[in-house]
């Protein structure tokens, strides 16, 4: 699976700016409703489910938080660049800037992990991550991770 199946422009914030991780997974889970159809009260309870086993903040300002939805049409991602870093209670302590959320169908066991593994991957790519850093709007964002993904694939 490509992350272009994943992913797409309009699930892409640039600059955003929030104060906290509960504002950041309540706006992520605002998208991802507007995505899914869910309601965002159970994207966001899902997510702060998942968050409260342990931070999916996985370092180098970088978090991944994730979860399952019962009968979610497909694997679904939504990605956040921030403006400014913000306490992710990451395994490294250092806030986070850049912020993948993952979204599978309950019955999704293996392919959640894969995708999961590889967007993980991809995120530990120095090239990538100075790209998404440096990258000023959603289509250099798009490009930045699905070409690293398209390449990484080969």
């Amino acid at each position: 699976m490509n992350l272009s199946d994943l992913i797409a422009v309009d699930a892409i914030f640039t600059d955003l700016k929030v104060v906290c991780k509960k504002q950041l997974l309540q706006i992520l889970s605002e998208k991802a409703a507007r995505l899914t159809g869910f309601s965002e009260t159970v994207v966001f309870d899902t997510i702060l489910k998942r968050e409260k086993l342990g931070s999916t903040g996985i370092g180098n300002g970088i978090a991944i938080p994730h979860g399952k939805l019962p009968d979610l049409a497909k694997i679904t991602g939504i990605f956040a660049k921030l403006s400014n870093p913000v306490d992710f209670d990451s395994l490294d302590d250092r806030p986070v800037d850049l912020v993948f959320m993952l979204l599978a169908p309950e019955g999704a066991g293996a392919d959640h992990l894969k995708t999961l593994s590889r967007i993980a991957r991809l995120l530990r790519n120095p090239d990538c991550i100075a790209r998404l850093r440096q990258s000023k709007d959603a289509q250099s964002v798009y490009l930045a991770l699905t070409q690293a993904s398209d390449l990484a694939a080969i």
